[in-house]
C-alpha cells in the first residue's frame, strides 16, 4: 500500500510544469502535474493496449488532442493512450494522470 497526501504536492516552477511520479506498478502509474498559466503538456499519443485518465484537481485550462474542450477542477478525461491528449492550463492547474496498465 501506498498512501501520498496530495496537499504536499504543490510545488510549481516557471520554466514548465512540474511533474512527480506517485506510484509505479505494472499494473498502474501515477502522475501529478502542476502548471503555471501558459504551461502546457504537448499533445501526445502512445502505444500500448492501456488507459489514461486526466483528472483535474483545481484550476481552469483546456484539454487538447483528439477531444479538445475546456478543463476545469472536478473534470477526469478518459480515454486509450494511443488517441492523442494534451493539456494547456488557463490559471495555476493541479492534474493527477493515472494509465493503466502501465505502458
Amino acid at each position: 500500500m501506498k498512501f501520498v497526501d496530495l496537499k504536499k504536492v504543490e510545488e510549481f516552477k516557471t520554466d514548465k510544469a512540474y511533474r512527480v511520479l506517485l506510484y509505479d506498478s505494472p499494473n498502474l502509474r501515477v502522475l501529478a502535474f502542476n502548471l503555471e498559466p501558459g504551461q502546457e503538456l504537448p499533445v501526445h499519443s502512445h502505444s500500448g493496449d492501456s488507459d489514461v485518465a486526466l483528472i483535474i484537481l483545481e484550476g481552469e485550462g483546456e484539454f487538447t488532442g483528439a477531444h479538445a474542450m475546456p478543463a476545469r477542477a472536478g473534470q477526469i478525461q478518459i480515454m486509450p493512450v494511443t488517441e492523442p491528449h494534451g493539456l494547456k492550463a488557463h490559471t495555476r492547474l493541479r492534474l493527477l494522470v493515472f494509465i493503466a496498465p502501465t505502458l
